[in-house]
């Protein structure tokens, strides 16, 4: 009896063991990371910045893998089925996770409870861009020439319900001036800005900052609430006679439901200890991200505050992808 006791006591020490081993072992093997946009976009360049710099850290690879469609949808709902094992991630933001909830009215899941908010990576404020055939040369004389053309500016975007659009409908409301929406998919809508076929547009920092260093642009404000570390003497909407103006963009790390908090944890973790380093936040204000970091509590909180504040913007705005 006292032989089978400790056996069974050493079988059971065994397989405890071995359960601790399994928890700790994250990553055993390839992360698969889903961008839900087109490579070359600010969701793109931060994931696969930061997918390279966990790969380094945690000793396994993560792969980005881009599923563009339906506003970031395609991506979302891809991550939410996925097995709540760790091995599939989603570098999203505040489009698919506030903004869509309400602009879609019909769709088939809800991502603040389907997908487990892990660590914000960074930050990245609009800033409000306009091709150099617009003579204004900062955001008073910006308004007084809207002002003044009613109706004969047109605002580019990347799409209906994008944080670009709603950007540029709350100034034109809050300003008083007409401006004429013009949606595009994705990358088109810079394009004709730059060939001056549009005159202005809301666009996420890294996505112009070129071509504002090269003068093909010109930067009017910027849609944080305090000034980006990236452009400090471009000052902020807000400061210019509008305060409360608070409509940039965020990205952050996602999760299905049920991943283990082990992982969660450990996630979180790397990415702080990742954006603490001097080299890659400076790469990242540089490129136009401020970095955030903070705990998945936090990041939670954040994204239903988010939630919130554009579910009455697009209500107001009308806007509907449905």
């Amino acid at each position: 009896m006292q032989t089978i006791v400790r056996s069974a006591a050493a079988l059971l020490a065994g397989l405890t063991l071995a359960g601790a081993a399994c928890a700790q072992a994250w990553p055993a093997r390839p992360v698969k990371v889903v961008v839900a946009f087109t490579p070359g976009g600010t969701t793109d360049i931060l994931a696969r910045n930061i997918g390279q710099q966990l790969g380094d850290k945690l000793k396994q690879s993560f792969v980005i893998e881009n599923k563009p469609g339906a506003g970031g949808n395609t991506g979302t709902e891809m991550v939410v089925r996925a097995p709540a094992d760790g091995y599939t991630l989603i570098v999203n933001s505040v489009g698919p996770i506030a903004v869509n909830p309400t602009l879609y009215p019909k769709l088939a899941y809800n991502p603040l409870t389907d997908l487990v908010p892990i660590v914000q990576i960074a930050d990245v404020p609009n800033v409000l861009v306009v091709h150099p055939s617009v003579t204004a040369k900062n955001f008073d004389e910006f308004v007084v020439y809207a002002r003044a053309n009613p109706g004969k500016l047109n605002c580019s975007s990347t799409g209906i319900g994008t944080s670009s659009h709603l950007s540029c409908f709350i100034l034109a409301k809050r300003a008083g001036f007409e401006a004429v929406h013009v949606p595009y998919k994705g990358a088109d809508a810079l394009r004709d800005l730059l060939a001056g076929r549009v005159q202005f547009m809301f666009a996420t920092i890294p996505s112009v900052k070129q071509h504002i260093d090269s003068g093909a642009l010109r930067a009017i404000a910027v849609t944080s609430a305090k000034r980006s570390r990236s452009m400090p003497d471009v000052p902020t909407v807000a400061e210019r006679g509008h305060p409360g103006f608070e409509a940039g963009s965020w990205f952050g790390f996602f999760a299905p439901k049920g991943t283990p908090a082990e992982v969660v944890a450990t996630l979180n973790k790397a990415v702080n200890e990742i954006l603490a380093v001097p080299a890659v936040e400076a790469a990242l204000i540089k490129e136009g991200a401020d970095p955030v970091g903070g705990t998945p509590q936090q990041f939670a909180q954040f994204t239903q505050r988010e939630f919130e504040k554009w579910r009455a913007v697009v209500k107001d705005s009308g806007a509907s992808a449905e």
